[in-house]
């Protein structure tokens, strides 16, 4: 039972803040509990909680903004057993699909217990520098391995499992999850992959062959990255909203973590193939007149 409610908000965005303050006038009115953390509660004019208390009162959280602000939300209640519920203020809108006018509805639905929960895995990645571990990120959508600004490029030893796969030239590399194969894994051509399955994605970015194709792999394997050359200027970028600089020689080493999962608020009809006919528009017909 859900007894209080998080707001995480994207706070650049008008849109965003006069729908935040919607909900808690009505919050108000239904005697249904919000929480703060301290960014929101300032931007608001609302009682705070701090980081830490939040994450331990809250049963759930409403995230207002796009997409990008439900990755940022994930991070932020990683390790913590607080299920999201997104309601889009942004553009195409996989991760955040509630809508706007549906918002008091769809709470009152939730707080009844009328929704279903999705756990996502989350990869895990590892930024090996000679002995030691220089960087460790988690990643709901995807963690990519890409040059600098330069159109030059980059050389990649990839491993899976420890065995060898490819010495890649390429623009760079997508590792995805599931969630993460509608972003920008799909616009790299890589595959729709529906989130209940558990796997990985390899999609190269830009390769300089024509036998570079995506991969599937499974929950088990593990990718292991090594740039090569004296290139200098290549990151990797986590959820495409974090960079850590890469050197050449260091190893990123990637896996699905079945531990640390993302719990996804949905309503029951508000399913994945739903949401695909939706935002890709399938199945829809063409205007009138337009067919020959």
């Amino acid at each position: 039972m859900i007894k209080t409610m998080g707001l995480l908000v994207n706070t650049q965005k008008q849109s965003a803040l006069d729908l935040a303050e919607k909900i808690l006038r009505w919050g108000r009115e239904q005697r249904i509990r919000f929480a703060l953390p301290p960014h929101e509660a300032h931007v608001l004019g609302e009682q705070e909680k701090p980081d830490n208390a939040w994450k331990e009162l809250v049963d759930a959280a409403v995230v207002l903004g796009g997409d990008g602000t439900f990755l940022r939300a994930a991070r932020y209640v990683i390790g913590h057993d607080i299920p999201l519920y997104g309601i889009n203020v942004g553009r195409l809108g996989f991760l955040s699909c509630g809508k706007i006018e549906n918002a008091e509805r769809d709470l009152e639905r939730i707080t009844k217990g009328e929704h279903l929960v999705n756990y996502r895995a989350l990869l895990h990645g590892v930024v090996s520098r000679g002995k030691r571990n220089k960087h460790e990120v988690y990643a709901l959508n995807d963690l990519v391995v890409t040059k600098g600004p330069f159109a030059r490029l980059i050389a990649m030893n990839i491993a899976v499992s420890g065995r060898p796969l490819s010495l890649l030239h390429a623009d760079g590399i997508i590792i995805a999850t599931p969630t993460g194969s509608t972003a920008y894994s799909l616009s790299a051509g890589g595959p729709i992959v529906p989130p209940h399955m558990s796997c990985m994605i390899l999609t190269p970015i830009c390769a300089h062959t024509l036998y570079s194709r995506p991969i599937v792999l499974s929950e088990s394997d593990t990718v292991t990255i090594t740039p090569e050359g004296q290139h200098r200027e290549i990151m990797l970028t986590q959820d495409g909203q974090l960079g850590y600089e890469l050197l050449p020689g260091d190893c990123i080493t990637i896996s699905l973590n079945q531990d640390k999962k993302i719990g996804i608020i949905t309503l029951p009809e508000n399913d994945f193939f739903s949401l695909l006919q939706e935002k890709f528009q399938w199945g829809q017909r063409t205007p009138s007149g337009s067919e020959e």
